[in-house]
């Protein structure tokens, strides 16, 4: 709910200074406050022998609303704007950017209520109160705990690179910005298809193993989109290489934090591990964006993004040599 009421703001359409600050506030509101409970409660839900499904299930129904949501918006988004988007005017944009941030807001204020009324209490022994700061020490001398942050800062530098997929559409494939918006979107629904399929095969070869084949695959579509234009292989070939990076991409994140229970993170510091491994793994969302902005704002156009697609390459590449760190950490029993 308090998420909402900044989307209301921001649906005033802000100032930069003023949007910089919204963001913060919005990393109160979501991450500071609702992160760590819901990896808590997904872990609990799944038991011991079913991690894979239970953070596949996690992230499939996180999509599923996702793309809901985006086909609605990009659905009123067309309504409001001309048939010819040419001739949107900027008076016409402003109200299209003010209904979808509204959209969105509804949609959060929504997922409050149903949150207050429907999540259980945890029971008794769960709520007992602990100094979350015992277990920092023993989680900051797990290489483990380490070797999960980095497979997470890899897979989640390739998530954000996903942003740009709108942006390549326009500039590259030559598509309007209801056409690029409906694209994105479309991509949107292999987001639960992708993060099911994880989980069910993370349960049955293991989760390190699948996260490792994620980013083979990863390393294969990006090595081919750095390379390819329209010209030489048509739209066609490059929106297929675009919709199996997302499934990979949506595999990865719908299994990687089922890794804490097959890397055998002890319980008692599982609130503490989670909070380590997201503090690390999730610091693309300081640095990925500015990168990402400056390769392409320093080659504009096609070359920009070929020289991003090289980047998410090497960085797939990177993300299969942490696994094979984690696997040889859990074989030589180093991780404790």
């Amino acid at each position: 709910m308090a998420t909402a009421a900044g989307g209301l703001y921001m649906a005033t359409i802000p100032g930069a200074a003023e949007m910089a600050v919204l963001y913060g506030y919005f990393g109160v509101t979501t991450i500071f406050l609702s992160w760590g409970a819901l990896i808590r409660a997904t872990r609990e839900w799944g038991g011991e022998s079913a991690q894979g499904v239970a953070f596949g299930t996690l992230e499939a129904g996180r999509g599923l609303a996702a793309a809901l949501v985006a086909a609605g918006a990009v659905a009123l988004l067309a309504f409001l704007l001309p048939v010819d988007v040419v001739t949107t005017t900027a008076i016409e944009r402003l109200a299209g950017l003010r209904a979808v941030i509204i959209v969105y807001t509804s949609v959060t204020f929504a997922a409050g209520v149903l949150a207050w009324l429907c999540i259980p209490d945890s029971d008794a022994a769960t709520l007992s109160r602990h100094n979350p700061f015992l277990g920092m020490a023993e989680v900051v001398k797990r290489p483990l705990i380490w070797a999960q942050a980095a497979i997470i800062v890899s897979a989640y530098c390739l998530f954000k690179a996903t942003d740009n997929y709108g942006l390549y559409a326009q500039q590259v494939l030559g598509f309007d910005e209801v056409a690029a918006a409906r694209l994105t979107a479309y991509g949107a629904y292999l987001r639960p298809l992708a993060a099911l399929a994880a989980g069910l095969i993370a349960d049955r070869l293991t989760a390190a193993r699948s996260i490792g084949g994620s980013f083979a695959l990863l390393l294969v579509v990006f090595s081919l989109l750095a390379i390819v234009t329209p010209d030489m292989v048509g739209t066609a070939f490059i929106i297929v290489n675009l919709a199996v990076s997302l499934f990979a991409v949506f595999a990865l994140r719908g299994i990687y934090f089922a890794l804490l229970e097959e890397t055998r993170t002890p319980r008692h510091i599982t609130g503490t591990a989670v909070g380590m491994v997201s503090f690390i793994g999730f610091t693309p969302d300081i640095f990925f964006g500015p990168v990402s902005g400056r390769i392409l704002d320093a080659n504009p156009g096609i070359v920009g993004h070929l020289n991003l697609f090289t980047l998410l390459a090497s960085i797939a590449a990177a993300g299969i040599f942490v696994v094979f760190w984690l696997l040889y950490l859990q074989r030589k029993n180093l991780g404790k």
